[in-house]
């Protein structure tokens, strides 16, 4: 069940203006009709919105009951008879918005929990929200509107903007959060780099003096890592995306508007310009510079600096023709090989 209410709150019912008007686009001709929610289009009905975003699904988009659904304008001529079509450039985009009108962010619920502890330095917004559990150390100031999950750990002098959120058991320690970052349960922010030298007799730990900045509408996922600054911070640009299991060495920048996905590793003083995608379990050597726009696909090792607008991948990684050339001519190799194996096994060949 799609947004099951035993865990989702959802605002509503809504006149299908409110909703063309939440996904920015066409307000279609009055219609009485009022809508409880969203569901897909395979199980969605008359009360309900749906949306297409692939085109693989059309079908589905034929036989739908939903009473709206938000399309392209190319599958306007496959939506049923009695559907209200709701066209948009981005079907998507304008789907999140709707999604977003039906099931709100749960507001917070202001005040300190008894159980947690927040030291008398620290400074808590009256209208911020401190679960069960929680620590707030001293001189840590928290904004206006942040939620501090369960269990949560925030460190002496950290700094949080208003309506952030940090989940359940989280830590975030030696960090500035602008407005509205979100760290989910578990993550690790602030952390000691992976720093030291090494002597004669063993490692020699190098103190980890930054701090990490995690710049306005920034995510960091669930059991994922920012360590902070060794001789620099460790920054994440405004509105960048962390997945969850993602580590981020010392002294790494990332710009604005990055994606990072799952188990993804960035090593230290690596520099990721703006809009870079970064995809699964996708290894980043230290010291490297990934221009904008640059897409690193699932699995990539990356030694070498990568230029602006760039697809690679593989590893080490590579332009993306020039690593399917390889394996087409590995291919061949491998055919040919075995021919000539086998060829060997009947006689004819041999000396």
């Amino acid at each position: 069940m799609l947004g099951d209410p035993r865990f989702f709150q959802r605002a509503g019912p809504f006149a299908l203006r409110d909703v063309a008007l939440a996904a920015g686009v066409a307000v279609p001709a009055a219609s009485a009709a009022m809508f409880t929610g969203v569901a897909p289009l395979q199980t969605a009905g008359v009360a309900e919105i749906s949306f297409l975003h692939n085109p693989r699904y059309g079908a589905a988009l034929t036989g739908t009951q939903a009473g709206a659904v938000i399309i392209g304008r190319a599958s306007l001529d496959k939506v049923p008879a009695g559907c209200v079509a709701l066209v948009a450039d981005d079907p998507h985009q304008a789907w999140a918005k709707v999604a977003s009108l039906f099931h709100p962010v749960p507001p917070v619920t202001p005040g300190i929990h008894p159980s947690a502890v927040v030291d008398p330095a620290a400074v808590v917004d009256p209208s911020a929200e401190i679960g069960p559990l929680a620590v707030v150390g001293a001189r840590a100031e928290i904004g206006a509107h942040c939620r501090i999950g369960p269990g949560a750990v925030i460190g002496a002098g950290v700094l949080m903007g208003e309506a952030c959120r940090v989940g359940a058991l989280a830590s975030i320690s030696h960090a500035i959060l602008g407005k509205r970052v979100f760290v989910y349960p578990g993550g690790r922010i602030g952390q000691d780099g992976f720093g030291f030298a090494i002597t004669n007799t063993g490692f020699l730990t190098v103190p980890q003096l930054g701090r990490v900045l995690l710049e306005d509408d920034v995510e960091v996922g669930a059991n994922a890592c920012v360590d902070r600054g060794a001789a620099q911070d460790t920054v994440i640009g405004a509105g960048s995306r962390l997945d969850n299991l993602v580590q981020i060495g010392h002294n790494a920048r990332l710009g604005k508007c990055c994606v990072v996905v799952a188990q993804a590793g960035i090593s230290g003083s690596t520099v990721v310009e703006d809009f870079v995608q970064i995809g699964a379990q996708a290894g980043l050597a230290g010291h490297l510079t990934v221009g904008a726009r640059a897409r690193l696909g699932a699995q990539c090792g990356v030694m070498s600096d990568v230029a602006p607008g760039a697809d690679v991948v593989g590893s080490p990684a590579m332009p993306v023709r020039e690593f399917f050339r390889n394996v087409a001519v590995l291919r061949r190799l491998a055919r040919k090989g075995t021919k000539v194996g086998q060829a060997g096994t009947d006689g004819r060949h041999d000396d």
